[in-house]
C-alpha cells in the first residue's frame, strides 16, 4: 500500500503565493485587503455586489450521514474549487472556521486534507485572524452585564436569575464546565447561581454573525437575543441591557471574512463557524456573498449530513439571504456506506459488497432529501485506496438506476487534477439542470408544523412527540415573536433519526422534541431532540497529546 505525508506536512512544504497577490486574481486592491502577515487577509464589506451575487453560480457541498471515520465533506470542497479553475471556471471556495475543540479533541481540524487544502493550514486551525475569540469576548460580556444587572441595585431591570439561560462560551472541549455556580463568595461575589459554558461555536452570538449581512443589521441581532424574563414575567432582551454597541464592537474585525488560498494558489475565503447538530452549521452570509462577487462559481459546503447542515442551509440561510444553490454535491464514501450497511467501524477498509449494498439506502434518502427542495444532486464518491473496483461500481451503477450524476473525486491524492470529472459534472447539473428552489415549509406555519415538516420529509418520522417542557416552551417562542421565523432543529449527525445508533436509513421512529429553546437574535428557535451537548469533552486520548513545536516554531502533530 503506498505511503502519503501527512496533511501538515503537505501543507508546510507548500510554496504559499503572497495573499495579496491572492486578491489581485479578484480585482481586489492592495489597499482594499487588510493584510494579517503575508497570506491572510481581511476583506472590507463594501467588496460585496448584489448584482454580482445574483449572477453568480452557488455550489452547495453536503454529505450522507456522517461516520466516526468521516467523510471528506471539505477536502472535497476544496477539491472541486481546485478542478473548477482548472477547466477555466474562476472559483472561490468558501468554508466555515476551525474550532480549537475538535482541533485538539479527537476530529482534528477543519483545512481540508491531503493534496486538497487551505492554507496557511497551521494559522488557519490555531486562532486564526481571532475571530473565534472575538465572538467569545462579546458573548461573555453579555453573561456579564447580566449577573451585573441582576446583584445591582441602580438600574435594575427586575430579571429572574432562574430564568437566565444565557451562558459564558470558551473555544475548547472542557466538560467541567458543562454545569458551574457562578457569584459564589457572598455579596462581592453577586447573585449565586447555577449556569455553565458552551463551546465558542454554539453562540448564539456565532449564529447570529453567521447571519448579517452588515455591522447594523449585526447590532440589531445582537440587541434581539432574549437572555430571560423579569419576575412578573415580561421577557428581557440584550437591548434592554444596552448591550449592543459594545458586543458589535468587539467583532469589528470579526464580520469582516478572511481571505486565504488553496495548495494550487486559488482563493478561498474562510469565515464563521457555528456546528450544524445545535447550529445552522454554515459558514457567514457575508461571506458566501463576498465570493459570489469576486467570482463565477462558489463552492461552499454545510455540516454533517444533509439531513442537518443542508436543511439549515436551505430553510434558515437562503431564506434570511435570498441566496440558492444551483446544485448540490453529496459527498459518499465506500467505507461510509458499509458501516450504515452493518460493517464495523475496525473493519471499514475491509470488502464487502453485502454492507455495500444495505448501506446504499442512506445515501438514497440524502438523494431524495436534496430533490425535496427541487435541486439537482451530484453524487461525489469520496475516493480512498481501500475502495474496489467492484464497489465503486455497485455505487455508480445504483446512482444511475436512479438518473443521478456520479463521479470519483480524488482531490485527496491528486488535487484539482482528481476532481476536473467532478467539476466537469457539477457544471453540466448547473446549465443544463431544470431545478429551481423551494423551501419544504413557509416560515407562517405554526412552529409545530415546521418541526413536523422537517422530521418527516427529511429526517423520515412516523411522528413527532412534543414532551411537556416542549409543550411549554412553544408558549413562551408565540410570547417573544419568534412563531414566524424558521426552526434550527438540534439532532444527533451520527443518524438520520434522532437515536445516534440508528444507522442506515431509519424507518417507522418518533422524533421526541424535548425542549425548544429561544435564539430570537439569531431569528430561530432551536427544538431540542437527544441529549445534545454544547460543551464536548476531550477522549481518553486527545489530539493535543500528539502535537508540538520546535524552536524555529514548526508545529507537528496537527491534522
Amino acid at each position: 500500500m503506498a505511503s502519503y505525508p501527512s496533511d501538515l506536512d503537505i501543507a508546510q512544504s507548500s510554496k504559499l503565493v503572497p495573499v495579496k497577490d491572492i486578491g489581485n486574481q479578484l480585482g481586489i486592491a492592495e489597499n482594499d485587503m487588510e493584510l494579517y502577515g503575508n497570506y491572510k487577509a481581511k476583506l472590507p464589506l463594501k467588496l460585496i455586489d448584489e448584482k454580482k451575487v445574483s449572477k453568480s453560480n452557488l455550489i452547495l457541498v453536503t454529505a450522507m450521514t456522517p461516520t466516526p471515520a468521516g467523510e471528506g465533506k471539505t477536502t472535497t470542497s476544496i477539491g472541486l474549487a481546485e478542478g473548477m479553475n482548472k477547466i477555466g471556471k474562476k472559483t472561490t471556495v468558501v468554508l466555515r472556521e476551525p474550532s480549537l475543540g475538535p482541533v485538539f479533541g479527537v476530529k482534528g481540524g477543519a483545512a481540508g486534507g491531503g493534496y486538497s487544502q487551505v492554507v496557511p493550514m497551521e494559522d488557519i486551525n490555531l486562532h486564526f485572524t481571532g475571530d473565534f475569540a472575538a465572538i467569545e469576548k462579546a458573548n461573555n460580556l453579555l453573561a456579564a452585564l447580566i449577573d451585573n444587572n441582576i446583584q445591582s441595585l441602580k438600574n435594575n431591570l427586575g430579571l429572574d436569575p432562574r430564568t437566565v439561560e444565557w451562558k459564558r462560551v470558551m473555544d475548547m472541549n472542557d466538560r467541567a464546565l458543562r454545569n458551574v455556580v457562578s457569584g459564589m463568595g457572598g455579596k462581592p461575589g453577586g447573585m449565586m447561581r447555577e449556569t455553565g459554558f458552551n463551546i465558542t461555536a454554539a453562540s448564539e452570538v456565532m449564529a447570529i454573525l453567521c447571519l448579517a449581512e452588515g455591522m447594523s443589521d449585526l447590532k440589531e441581532k445582537i440587541g434581539n437575543i432574549y437572555i430571560g424574563d423579569t419576575y412578573e414575567g415580561q421577557a428581557i432582551f440584550a437591548r434592554d441591557l444596552k448591550a449592543e454597541g459594545a458586543m458589535a464592537a468587539l467583532l469589528k474585525e470579526a464580520i469582516k471574512p478572511n481571505l486565504v488560498q488553496t495548495l494550487e494558489g486559488n482563493p478561498a475565503i474562510i469565515h464563521g463557524g457555528p456546528f450544524a447538530n445545535i447550529a445552522q452549521g454554515t459558514n457567514s452570509v457575508i461571506a458566501t456573498k463576498m465570493g459570489m462577487s469576486l467570482t463565477d462559481y462558489v463552492v461552499t459546503e454545510a455540516g454533517f449530513g444533509a439531513d442537518l447542515g443542508a436543511e439549515k442551509f436551505l430553510n434558515i440561510k437562503c431564506g434570511y439571504s435570498g441566496l440558492a444553490p444551483k446544485a448540490v454535491v453529496l459527498v459518499a464514501t465506500i467505507r461510509a456506506l458499509k458501516y450504515h450497511g452493518g460493517q464495523s467501524l475496525a473493519d471499514v477498509k475491509e470488502h464487502n459488497t453485502v454492507a455495500l449494498v444495505k448501506g446504499l439506502a442512506n445515501l438514497e434518502k440524502h438523494i431524495e432529501n436534496i430533490a425535496i427542495y427541487g435541486l439537482t444532486v451530484v453524487v461525489s464518491i469520496n475516493k480512498f485506496i481501500t475502495d474496489s473496483e467492484e464497489e465503486i461500481r455497485i455505487v455508480k451503477e445504483r446512482c444511475e438506476e436512479l438518473n443521478v450524476k456520479v463521479a470519483i473525486c480524488e482531490g485527496w491524492e491528486k488535487g484539482g487534477a482528481g476532481a476536473t470529472v467532478l467539476a466537469e459534472e457539477v457544471i453540466e447539473a448547473i446549465e443544463n439542470g431544470s431545478g429551481s428552489y423551494k423551501p419544504i415549509y413557509d416560515w407562517n406555519w405554526t412552529v409545530k408544523e415546521k418541526i413536523e415538516a422537517v422530521a418527516r420529509k427529511v429526517y423520515g418520522a412516523r411522528n413527532v412527540e412534543f414532551l411537556p417542557r416542549a409543550k411549554q416552551n412553544l408558549r413562551k417562542l408565540e410570547r417573544i415573536g419568534l412563531n414566524d421565523k424558521p426552526v434550527c432543529i438540534a439532532k444527533t449527525q451520527n443518524s438520520l433519526s434522532d437515536d445516534p445508533k440508528w444507522l442506515g436509513r431509519p424507518v417507522n421512529f418518533t422524533l421526541t422534541v424535548r425542549e425548544i429553546e429561544v435564539a430570537s437574535g439569531a431569528g430561530f428557535s432551536i427544538p431540542i431532540t437527544g441529549n445534545m451537548l454544547r460543551m464536548p469533552g476531550l477522549p481518553a486520548t486527545p489530539a493535543a497529546e500528539g502535537m508540538d513545536i520546535d524552536n524555529e516554531g514548526r508545529i507537528t502533530g496537527l491534522s
